[in-house]
């Protein structure tokens, strides 16, 4: 499988579990993401994503996007998308 770098995590809140990604290329709601750092590993699929508190289904580059996650993210780990 192939991994396309499309962003980087700048912020993550406990409560509820969401981070906040920088948007550098293209995610779709369905996409299986991956995200990894220094301490980081996690596979996912991205199941909701909002820009402002808006649901949306698609981010493009330079968007500023908040995703639920499974486990903590840190500040500079990088999104990848996976392609199968």
């Amino acid at each position: 499988m192939e991994e396309i770098e499309v962003g980087k995590v700048t912020d993550f809140f406990a409560k509820p579990v969401v981070a906040g990604i920088g948007v550098e290329g293209t995610l779709r709601k369905g996409d299986l993401i991956r995200i990894k750092g220094a301490t980081t590993d996690l596979e996912f699929v991205l199941a909701s994503m909002q820009i402002e508190h808006i649901s949306v289904l698609e981010a493009k580059p330079g968007d500023l996007i908040g995703i639920k996650v499974p486990d903590r993210v840190r500040p500079g780990d990088r999104v990848y998308k996976v392609i199968e």
